[in-house]
């Protein structure tokens, strides 16, 4: 593997969630609550825009930390790298 940084899936997976899910939390605020007699009076719209939320900033929390432990390991030289068995 090259030592170039390579994108880690989860940076636009978790940008992605957490833009939709924001938008869902905001509707959810200001729609009006005669919109959710159907579903019981529960505010599908803020509880799922929650949920995305969270997921999308775990993902974003997690990419990040990623990124960090390869810079941290491309200034080390690459040393404790693990090879898997691909020796070259």
């Amino acid at each position: 593997m090259s030592a170039e940084m390579r994108m880690d899936v989860r940076l636009p997976i978790g940008g992605m969630f957490t833009f939709i899910g924001g938008l869902l939390v905001i509707y959810g605020l200001v729609s009006d609550k005669a919109v959710y007699h159907r579903s019981l009076n529960i505010n599908i719209n803020l509880w799922w825009g929650l949920v995305m939320l969270v997921f999308g900033v775990l993902m974003l929390a997690l990419a990040r930390k990623a990124t960090q432990e390869a810079r941290k390991l491309a200034q080390s030289g690459g040393k404790g790298l693990a090879t898997g068995g691909a020796n070259k």
